[in-house]
C-alpha cells in the first residue's frame, strides 16, 4: 500500500471543491463530499506540520553559519 502524497491530497481536494461547487449534487452526496473534503484538509494540514518539524534555518551571524530548528510564531 503506497502512501498518497501532498500533491495528490490536494487534487483530490480540489476536485471535491469542484464537485461542491458545481450544484449538481443532492444535499447527502455533498455532505458526504464536505466530509471526505474535511478528512483530505486535516491529513494535509498533518502533513504540513510534520514537514515544518523538518526544517531547520540557516542563519548567518558574526560571519558564522549556524543551523536552527524552525519555529513558528503562535
Amino acid at each position: 500500500m503506497s502512501k498518497i502524497t501532498f500533491e495528490e491530497q490536494i487534487e483530490k481536494l480540489e476536485g471535491i471543491v469542484e464537485e461542491l461547487e458545481n450544484g449538481n449534487l443532492s444535499l447527502e452526496d455533498s455532505v458526504t463530499k464536505f466530509e471526505e473534503g474535511i478528512k483530505i484538509s486535516k491529513e494535509c494540514n498533518k502533513i504540513l506540520e510534520e514537514a515544518e518539524k523538518k526544517i531547520t534555518i540557516l542563519i548567518n551571524r558574526d560571519g558564522e553559519i549556524k543551523e536552527e530548528n524552525f519555529k513558528t510564531e503562535e
